[in-house]
């Protein structure tokens, strides 16, 4: 036995049709059936209008009273009207007025059993036969009672044909309905058939397919914008996770290239130990240095991937008015322990050689009598504040100075400026020909905070600066007396700039020096 469920129309199609077959076939069956009861009901009323306007012959209650109604001719009524009395006993006289088929109405041969009051008409059953008689009682003289009755066989008749019109024309209608209904709703859910079949395809793996959209305005139309928004967001989801597993294997494998390298060597170094026991002091001492070497570089460049993925997902944890003016001094303080022999100076932004395009090394630069204290070129320095860690933010700006005093060659000058700007073409912060960013654009015209530390040096190579921000990315020949880094202190310092809504970015030119500069939000 099949489910109920089964029975129902699978499609929406079907459905529709459905449901406006049964909706114009109940219309017209309402629409006949209301027709029906009024044209009854005045039918009815025109029969009521004869019997109330029918009145028996004169002289017919004293032909009662002497026994010669019977000798009357049966047709002395006109039509097709009956009338019967009571005599003053109250018994039923068998001779009536009328004609004598078909058969009268069911009367009761007593008056006291005729449930009918003098006035208003009542309709009675037909006497042995079909249909029904509307009668009207009235009383006459000398007690007795007359019924004048009239048949409701045209009334019936009417109504009967009436109906059979009405389900002949309600059938019409319901097949009318349902072979143009068919043919209406599959135009009109032609859009909807399109927006189907077009992801049917997508589901097939056609995922670059949109659904079409004719008419914006239209229910369809607007699922349809839904649909190519969603699969919109679902493609760049899908180029997003790709492309985040891509840049995954690669960084596993430079990752995996970083760490054999000094782990090579410490094995080396160490299947030397043990293999030749007897070698002299000085080369044992050798070895051991290499491997604590290659150990320390381990273990850096681990830090380092630590960092590089906890910054990636977690966010800032404390987040303070940070003094950058402070930070810069700091930093400076601490380069310059490092690096003695580097001139490093500390201008407000604004001051000389500011911008990408004041070329961009720092032609005021610090001479040798500063010893590497604050040099603003006879301007003020004003405190600038933004919100951000404290160590995060120190930790950038220490591997921006590592980097310009280790890729300029000695005697270079280095320049830290601080300052606030609106976000822009020549301040920083937007895209523009010449300029590589790491993060998003920060919205022009936006406050900000800003940190550049800028150099004389050679400067980077268009090639070498589209990818400076790129983990474990390397620039320019290798010196072979320099120690080389892990190709992720800029990684890192972008990835710091990012978890504080900052950008972090370089303006250069081959020959005439680097600029980085750090781009915070201005506290409100």
């Amino acid at each position: 036995m099949s489910r109920p469920g089964r029975l129902r129309p699978r499609s929406l199609r079907s459905r529709l049709v459905l449901i406006a077959g049964l909706l114009a076939t109940g219309a017209v069956a309402l629409c006949q059936l209301a027709g029906l009861v009024v044209l009854r009901s005045w039918l009815t009323d025109q029969v009521d209008d004869r019997l109330a306007g029918f009145r028996p012959p004169p002289g017919m209650y004293e032909d009662l009273a002497d026994g010669s109604l019977s000798h009357r001719a049966p047709d002395v009524l006109p039509s097709d009207y009956r009338v019967f009395f009571y005599s003053p006993r109250g018994d039923l006289l068998k001779d009536a007025l009328g004609r004598t088929s078909p058969a009268g109405p069911a009367l009761p041969d007593r008056a006291a059993d005729l449930e009918l009051s003098d006035g208003p008409p009542a309709t009675v059953p037909a006497d042995g036969g079909d249909g029904d008689w509307r009668v009207l009682a009235s009383s006459g003289p000398g007690q007795v009672r007359s019924v004048v009755a009239l048949p409701l066989d045209t009334v019936d008749g009417a109504t009967a044909k009436l109906l059979w019109f009405g389900v002949g024309l309600g059938t019409l209608a319901a097949g009318g309905v349902v072979l143009l209904g068919n043919a209406a709703v599959r135009l009109g859910l032609r859009p909807l058939t399109r927006v189907e079949r077009t992801a049917e395809h997508i589901t097939a793996g056609d995922l670059e397919l949109n659904v079409p959209v004719a008419d914006a305005d239209t229910e369809v139309g607007r699922l349809g914008l839904a649909l190519n928004t969603m699969l919109d967001r679902l493609r760049s989801a899908l180029r997003r996770a790709e492309d985040s597993e891509r840049r995954m294997r690669r960084f596993m494998a430079d990752a995996g290239h970083e760490l054999r390298t000094p782990l090579t060597a410490i094995q080396g170094f160490a299947e030397l130990l043990v293999d030749q026991p007897g070698m002299t002091g000085g080369r044992r001492r050798e070895a051991h240095s290499r491997i604590v070497h290659n150990a320390d570089r381990m273990s850096r460049l681990v830090d380092d991937l630590f960092l590089l993925a906890k910054l990636g997902h977690a966010p800032v944890r404390r987040r303070e008015r940070v003094d950058l003016l402070s930070l810069c001094a700091d930093a400076i303080a601490g380069t310059a322990v490092r690096h003695p022999d580097r001139h490093i100076g500390l201008q407000p932004l604004g001051g000389p050689g500011t911008g990408a395009d004041s070329g961009t090394g720092p032609d005021h630069g610090p001479g040798p009598d500063h010893d590497h204290e604050e040099d603003d070129g006879g301007q003020d320095l004003d405190v600038v504040e933004a919100l951000g860690d404290g160590h995060q933010l120190a930790q950038i700006l220490g591997n921006l100075l590592s980097n310009a005093c280790a890729h300029t060659p000695a005697g270079s000058r280095v320049v830290v400026r601080v300052g606030a700007a609106r976000a822009g073409g020549e301040t920083g912060g937007t895209d523009r020909p010449g300029r590589v960013g790491a993060g998003r654009p920060m919205p022009y015209g936006a406050a900000v905070c800003v940190v550049e530390v800028a150099d004389d040096g050679p400067g980077i190579a268009p090639d070498d600066a589209r990818h400076v921000f790129s983990r474990f990315y390397r620039a320019g020949p290798r010196d072979p007396d320099r120690v080389a880094g892990s190709g992720l202190g800029l990684a890192i310092a972008s990835a710091i700039a990012e978890a504080h809504d900052g950008r972090l970015e370089l303006d250069g030119r081959p020959g005439g020096g680097c600029v980085f500069r750090l781009l915070l939000p201005a506290v409100g």
